[in-house]
């Protein structure tokens, strides 16, 4: 394991932006996160670990403490019968091509969840979903390393307290985890109805019938028409969640702004956050003076095209939420993770 000196963090995030880390290194086994933790911990500095920095976003003063760059491998497929079987990934695997080898293997469960950017041991924490899925479904357990007992830990995934983007390694016990693998519980059958309209369309315009391949080839397709590559414009994927509010909030939204792209979910009515953003004028809009920018086709895409600093998303991402805030009365709330 070898620690670097003075990195650039923006190195270490999708928006390529951010300031100076004062150390760092990465690690490829639990052994070696251990060792990193302990190293941090006789220099005494704090310390970050992140995956590939698909959701996060460093801030311009930097991390005056020593970044963890997790990326154990690992990819175990166990058949417990015909139907049934149990995928571990270390956490460090890039998720899409988790993804793409369990489809492969023809298994059902995570197809859907294709081509988003990031690692599998990101996967639970904000609890990544798309289009009719999400990992909350079949995540069977979480090893990770449980920092105010030091030592490995596994979690059901009935415990990891999931709900829409949000888990507790996100909120109660933000910080506490270290995600080293994940185990999922995939099925050998094709997926049912519903499908996500653009997949159903995908499918009905292809002649093609609903199996795991078709539906990742769909999602694919879609996300590819409808989404930056963050390896080729600097993007977090959706930086805001779709809203929700209750019920009554909506029907008093409804009365003064008329129908609204809605879903009903168990916490209420969820809103179409990327609707809201174009109503209220945001829709491919490019503000020079910060050098951010509204992706064409998704206005849920912040994009930075010649922003020169984590200020500038920031002051572009408050024009956001404060139009958004002015016209409908409903909040944004911002996906990536500002770090430290």
């Amino acid at each position: 394991m070898q620690i670097l000196q003075n990195v650039s963090l923006a190195d270490h995030s999708t928006m390529r932006l951010g300031g100076i880390a004062a150390y760092s290194c990465e690690i490829a086994s639990r052994a070696e996160l251990v060792e990193a933790l302990g190293w941090a911990s006789s220099q005494q500095l704090p310390y970050r670990v992140i995956g590939s920095g698909s959701n996060i976003i460093w801030a311009d003063e930097g991390f005056q403490g020593l970044l963890i760059i997790n990326a154990i491998k690992g990819f175990e497929l166990y058949d417990e019968d015909e139907q049934n079987s149990y995928l571990t990934v270390g956490a460090g695997e890039p998720w899409d091509s988790v993804v793409e080898r369990s489809v492969a293997a023809g298994l059902s469960g995570i197809e859907a969840l294709s081509l988003i950017p990031g690692t599998a041991g990101a996967t639970p924490i904000q609890n990544v979903g798309a289009y009719g899925q999400d990992v909350s479904q079949t995540v069977a357990t979480i090893e990770a390393y449980d920092t105010s007992q030091q030592a490995y830990v596994t979690i059901p995934g009935f415990d990891c307290g999931f709900g829409y983007r949000t888990s507790r390694f996100n909120t109660s016990d933000r910080g506490r985890f270290i995600i080293t693998s994940v185990t999922f519980h995939l099925v050998r059958s094709n997926p049912l109805p519903p499908y996500y309209p653009a997949v159903e369309h995908y499918l009905t315009d292809m002649h093609k019938a609903a199996n795991p391949a078709t539906i990742r080839e769909a999602v694919i397709s879609v996300r590819s028409s409808k989404l930056p590559d963050p390896s080729i414009i600097g993007n977090n994927g959706s930086f805001f969640a779709n809203p929700i509010i209750s019920t009554g909030d909506y029907t008093q939204l409804e009365a003064g702004h008329g129908q609204i792209p809605h879903w009903e979910v168990s916490e209420g009515v969820k809103l179409s956050g990327a609707w809201l953003i174009e109503q209220a004028g945001f829709k491919d809009f490019h503000d020079t003076a910060t050098g951010m920018a509204t992706w064409y086709s998704q206005p849920l895409v912040l994009v930075n095209e010649h922003a020169k600093s984590t200020a500038d998303l920031l002051a572009f991402k408050q024009q956001i939420v404060n139009a958004v805030a002015a016209k409908f009365g409903v909040q944004l709330e911002q996906e990536p993770e500002l770090l430290p």
